[in-house]
């Protein structure tokens, strides 16, 4: 979404506590990270703002630090990994203002090819990610009220748009929050989700056909101009959890967990986390707690959502977890890996 370019800038960012569970990672950059792709405990990848990209394949031992060429003044949003070489990254911002890119690596960073552009008014992705090693999406926010959605079937050397009419349409203001990498998700197979913001009520669309055709669903998250739901994520193909808040008002505590047992046709509101507030992330850790990352902190839940701990208040924006790992980015250079311990 659009004001999320601007407004998150206003964060502030504090640094990490010694006495915290998170690790801080000692990284050489200044940029502002949105989104992580951890594949293995080893192999991570990340994007954010200044063109700037992270790879480590050490578990966080060495990072490279990769400036995107000619790409200084852009925001990549998201990122997705195929593995230590190959990666597609997408960047925010307005299309008419040549924004509106994707690039792609296939060895590990030293090159990028510009795979995707387009300067059509309106556009602005908020994220990307893959059914299997051919079939992905990309989206962006609405234009002529429904949704800008690319597919590729070539692991993301060429794009084609998806037919509009497919879509349900989208509710006047309504978009999607390009905070995490995560407020469009594949699932399985055939499944995608899309949660948004914008309107006065939050929805989920989904599609059951890896996007052919898709439906609109209502959730009780209420939702209007910076608030609604920011992120999602699925650990199975019916069980999913759905995190958001309001952007410009960073600890309100306000309704920001829905979770779903029949693959997205139903959302159920569950305990608000603890600290209350904007979660922009959300993952599934041994695939038995949930972890809630935001502006306004992190929380777990050992009970799917009923009740929430605190682990601290550090700021964050996007969360990936693979195995025993578990990563965080957020504003100012910050990344970080949690220390588990404490969970098992």
């Amino acid at each position: 979404m659009k004001n999320l370019f601007i407004t998150f800038l206003l964060f502030s960012f504090f640094s990490l506590s010694s006495k915290a569970q998170w690790l801080r990672q000692n990284i050489n950059t200044t940029a502002s990270f949105r989104t992580v792709h951890a594949l293995s405990d080893k192999n991570v990848w990340i994007s954010g703002s200044k063109g700037t990209v992270l790879r480590t394949i050490d578990g966080g031992q060495n990072w490279q630090v990769i400036n995107v060429p000619n790409a200084e003044k852009l925001d990549f949003r998201d990122i997705y990994a195929f593995n230590e070489k190959e990666a597609i990254i997408v960047s925010a911002g307005e299309a008419s203002e040549g924004a509106a890119k994707i690039y792609r690596t296939d060895d590990a960073g030293q090159t990028w090819n510009l795979v995707f552009q387009t300067e059509d008014k309106g556009v602005f992705f908020d994220g990307i990610d893959f059914w299997d090693k051919n079939t992905g999406l990309v989206f962006s926010d609405p234009v002529a009220g429904h949704w800008f959605l690319l597919k590729t079937k070539d692991a993301g050397k060429t794009w084609e748009r998806l037919i509009p009419t497919a879509l349900p349409a989208n509710k006047g203001t309504e978009a999607a929050f390009a905070a995490s990498g995560t407020s469009m998700i594949t699932v399985g197979k055939k499944q995608a989700y899309i949660c948004t913001g914008g309107a006065e009520s939050a929805r989920v669309f989904r599609t059951l056909n890896q996007g052919q055709t898709w439906e609109a669903i209502d959730t009780p998250v209420p939702a209007g101009k910076a608030s609604g739901l920011f992120g999602m994520k699925f650990w199975d193909n019916q069980h999913g959890v759905a995190v958001g808040g309001d952007y410009l008002e960073v600890e309100k505590d306000l309704p920001n967990v829905l979770v779903t047992a029949d693959a997205g046709k139903t959302w159920q509101l569950k305990a608000n986390t603890n600290p209350a507030g904007l979660k922009e992330g959300v993952g599934i850790w041994q695939k038995k707690i949930i972890i809630a990352v935001g502006p306004s902190g992190t929380s777990y839940s050992k009970d799917f959502g009923k009740s929430w701990i605190m682990i601290d208040k550090t700021p964050f924006h996007a969360i990936s977890i693979v195995g025993n790992s578990v990563w965080a980015v957020g504003g100012k250079g910050t990344v970080a890996r949690l220390n588990t311990d404490f969970l098992k």
